[in-house]
């Protein structure tokens, strides 16, 4: 997209200012199916800090996730936690996982997950 989808970015600047999780959305980006929930950036950050920080290869990179980074504006990108990329019949990965997506990338989107049982 050349224009990030307004109501998108409406939809991720609520999950910014709740602090909620409970918002489940699926994307297409580059191809890519995903499907998952929302986080808050900050709330995302600190998951992907405290994973790295478990890592014994990757703990140095921990602190790079905590950082505060936070710029005013609208929200340039969507947190997911718990989510899967879509690949046929499905979700990778099984048990979900942490992905960030920039709105301006996103060519399609829809509320709710899919998942596969």
């Amino acid at each position: 997209m050349s224009k990030p989808d307004e109501l998108l970015v409406d939809v991720a600047a609520m999950v910014e200012s709740g602090q909620s999780n409970q918002m489940s959305l699926t994307v297409v980006t580059g191809g890519a199916v995903i499907t998952g929930r929302l986080a808050p950036e900050a709330v995302w950050r600190q998951r992907v800090s405290e994973v790295l920080t478990d890592s014994a290869h990757l703990g140095e990179f921990a602190g790079t996730f905590t950082a505060s980074t936070r710029k005013e504006g609208p929200p340039t990108h969507l947190h997911f936690h718990v989510a899967r990329i879509l690949q046929g019949a499905v979700g990778i990965p099984e048990t979900g996982g942490m992905y960030r997506v920039a709105i301006e990338e996103v060519s399609a989107w829809t509320v709710g997950d899919f998942s596969y049982h």
